[in-house]
């Protein structure tokens, strides 16, 4: 298919990348001029504008990194829905606040454009190794014409619901993630204060009930305080602000969640906003007054 793919930074570059290799004739466009020049020594084609990245595209992506982004692109004069010929599939993957997902499905709809939110997880890693849970919203229509797109960025893919519900989960999966990363900070912490060897003591850990996937993939690199982001905590930030709103507008209390969304406002405060969000170890060290030698 044509494919016009807008935002290619941490993420969206090698998801593009990857649906160049699958076949599809990709136009991507960034407003960093490096990012096109890179998908196109992946075999896609940089574009001059959005404009150029939509025209007679059969599926138009967007990977950008909050809603008004979202709504500058999609939705301002001469966006995705003013160049999009009807028909075209608008494919949003990006992190955003439910409502305005639904705002797009609706503008989109008089427009004979059809629309699936599509948020993801795995960070960056998921998008190099094309390993994404991405999480779904719309018709279930429009969610089989994506999926054969979809199974190249990802190995979970599941349609969650109407439009909105993709970035529900995905605020959903954002609590859970931070919460774990907490738990984890502060577990470490409690092993080196008490002696025990923390590395050790996750191992263990990951091998029982208490294991996770970031248990899996980060408990070496936070007790070596190896904080390189593969997610930051400056968007780990915005998105616990999604969270804390849709549990708003849902009319339900996350009394966790809103203490893992100051841990996080915390980290961003201290300085840590462009470090992983495994980070949240430095915020419950500082608490402890356990600040250990830069590594």
């Amino acid at each position: 298919m044509k494919l016009g793919f807008i935002g290619l930074g941490v993420m969206g570059a090698p998801m593009a990348a990857h649906l160049v290799a699958a076949g599809h004739d990709v136009s991507g466009y960034d407003v960093n001029t490096a990012a096109g020049e890179k998908l196109e020594a992946a075999g896609g084609r940089a574009a001059r504008d959005v404009a150029d990245a939509v025209a007679g595209a059969d599926v138009v992506i967007t990977m950008l990194p909050n809603h008004p982004q979202v709504e500058a692109v999609v939705l301002a004069a001469g966006g995705v829905l003013d160049i999009a010929e009807p028909g075209t599939l608008l494919i949003d993957m990006s992190t955003i606040r439910p409502e305005t997902s639904i705002a797009v499905a609706e503008a989109a709809r008089d427009r004979k454009i059809r629309v699936l939110d599509a948020p993801v997880s795995g960070g960056q890693t998921g998008a190099e190794q094309a390993s994404l849970s991405i999480m779904a919203g719309g018709t279930e229509e429009d969610f089989a014409a994506a999926k054969p797109v979809l199974d190249a960025l990802g190995k979970t893919v599941v349609h969650v619901g109407p439009h909105g519900a993709g970035q529900v989960v995905k605020a959903a999966n954002q609590l859970v993630v931070g919460g774990i990363y907490g738990l984890v900070a502060e577990a470490i912490v409690l092993l080196e204060a008490s002696g025990v060897d923390a590395a050790t003591g996750l191992d263990v850990l990951a091998g029982g009930l208490a294991g996770s996937r970031i248990l899996e993939l980060k408990r070496q690199s936070m007790v070596d305080r190896r904080f390189a982001p593969g997610f930051r905590i400056d968007l780990h930030h915005k998105d616990m602000g999604i969270a804390l709103a849709a549990a708003r507008q849902a009319d339900v209390a996350l009394p966790l969640t809103g203490l893992v969304a100051q841990l996080v406002a915390a980290g961003r405060a201290m300085g840590y906003g462009s470090l992983d969000h495994s980070a949240l170890l430095k915020v419950v060290e500082q608490l402890s007054g356990r600040v250990p030698a830069e590594v």
